[in-house]
C-alpha cells in the first residue's frame, strides 16, 4: 500500500508542482482543514494521517476510520509547509473519498440484513492497484472482504470449469491437489451441479447469477436431501438493495456484491488552507 501511494504521488506531481512553486513561498507554514461535504462512513483517514506525517506535516486532530460523518464535519486539522500540503492534497482526498464511499456502501448493505444471520461480502471487482484499499474500506464498513488475492483460497469459477469435464470434476481435482489449509469454493449454475458439489462437501458453493426462485429451489432440495449443512451457500449476481431480503429469506449464508467496490460513489471532501491569524 505504501508503494502504491508513493506512485500516486509521483503520478500527480509529474516534474513538479509548477503552480505552488510559482506563487507559494517556499518556507510558508499554514493551517489546513479537511472538511466533509457528504454524509456516510469514514475510511482512509488513518492512511491520510500517516501520509501527511511522513512528509513532515503535523496532524493536529483527525477523525478515526469507521466514524459516522455528516456534511460540514471537520475530518482533519493540519499544520505545516504550504507547498507540501498542496503536493499531498489531491492524493489524500482522492484516496479517502473513494475508501469512504466503499465503506458507506458496505455499511448500507450490512444494515439491510443486520437482523439476519447472513454475511455480506465484497469481491475482487476493484480498480487495479486499489484492491487492498477497497478491501480495507469494506472491513471498515462492516462487511466481509472475501479474497484479498488469488492465494487466499480455491475459488473454482466458470473458466476453470470450462477446461474440466464438469463442476464436480473440478471440485474433486481441487480436493486431491490442494492443502487442507485452504478452503475450496465452487461456482455452479444449475440445481444438479449444486447438489453434486454439496454432496461432495465443497466448503462453499456459490449459486452464480441464479434467480430468486432458482436459489429457493436449490436450498429446498438440499434440505430435503439432508445435506444442507455440508456446505456454506453463497449467492452472487444481480443482487440489489431492492431484492436482497428475498435472498436472505431463502436461507443463504453469504451474499457477495461486486458493486460495493466497482460502482460505489465516492464521498466528497475538500481541503482548505489559511494563514495564521
Amino acid at each position: 500500500m505504501d508503494k502504491i501511494i508513493e506512485y500516486m504521488l509521483e503520478e500527480d506531481k509529474g516534474f513538479g508542482d509548477v503552480t505552488s512553486e510559482s506563487v507559494v513561498d517556499k518556507d510558508l507554514d499554514v493551517n489546513a482543514y479537511i472538511i466533509s461535504k457528504d454524509e456516510g462512513i469514514l475510511a482512509g483517514m488513518n492512511l491520510v494521517k500517516e501520509l501527511f506525517e511522513e512528509y513532515g506535516v503535523e496532524v493536529v486532530s483527525y477523525v478515526e476510520d469507521g466514524a459516522v460523518i455528516s456534511k460540514k464535519d471537520l475530518l482533519m486539522s493540519l499544520r505545516g509547509n504550504a507547498r507540501t500540503i498542496l503536493l499531498l492534497e489531491r492524493t489524500a482526498l482522492n484516496l479517502s473519498m473513494r475508501m469512504s464511499g466503499v465503506a458507506s456502501a458496505a455499511n448500507h448493505y450490512s444494515s439491510l440484513v443486520k437482523d439476519y444471520g447472513v454475511k455480506i461480502a465484497g469481491t475482487r471487482k476493484t480498480s487495479p492497484a486499489l484492491a487492498k484499499f477497497d478491501k480495507y474500506a469494506l472491513k471498515v464498513g462492516g462487511v466481509d472482504t472475501h479474497r484479498f488475492s488469488l492465494d487466499d483460497m480455491v475459488l473454482i469459477k466458470d473458466n476453470h470449469i470450462a477446461v474440466c469435464d464438469s463442476p464436480l470434476d473440478a471440485l474433486l481435482k481441487a480436493k486431491a491437489n490442494v492443502s487442507f489449509s485452504k478452503k475450496i469454493e465452487i461456482e455452479v449454475e444449475t440445481l444438479s451441479d449444486a447438489i453434486e458439489c454439496v454432496e461432495n462437501k465443497a466448503d462453499i458453493v456459490m449459486l452464480d447469477n441464479m434467480s430468486g426462485e432458482e436459489v429457493k429451489e436449490v436450498i429446498s432440495e438440499l434440505e430435503n436431501l439432508g445435506i444442507r449443512e455440508n456446505s456454506l451457500i453463497e449467492v452472487s449476481g444481480g443482487i440489489t438493495e431492492e431484492n436482497i431480503l428475498d435472498y436472505v429469506e431463502y436461507g443463504v449464508d453469504i451474499i457477495s456484491i461486486g458493486a460495493l467496490t466497482h460502482s460505489s460513489r465516492s464521498l466528497n471532501f475538500s481541503l482548505k488552507m489559511e494563514l495564521d491569524s
